[in-house]
């Protein structure tokens, strides 16, 4: 597939989308854990874990998209 056959792909789209939400999710704790105070505490560690289960969905996908795209 060349890459512009890429931007009409909804599954890129769906995996796109999906990588920028790791991103979102991981600055947002980022930025309480740089501030500290109440807000770290109560929210660090769902935060990690939503982390760490949007992260897997993010990979999980684009495995998928790699086998899908890869003409086996």
């Amino acid at each position: 597939m060349n890459p512009s056959g890429l931007a009409s792909d909804p599954l890129f789209w769906v995996v796109a989308v999906a990588t920028l939400g790791v991103a979102a999710i991981l600055m947002v704790g980022i930025g309480g854990f740089a501030k500290g105070g109440d807000f770290n505490r109560k929210h660090a560690n769902r935060l990690m874990r939503w982390r760490i289960a949007a992260q897997a969905v993010a990979v999980a996908l684009i495995l998928l998209f790699v086998w899908l795209r890869s003409g086996s």
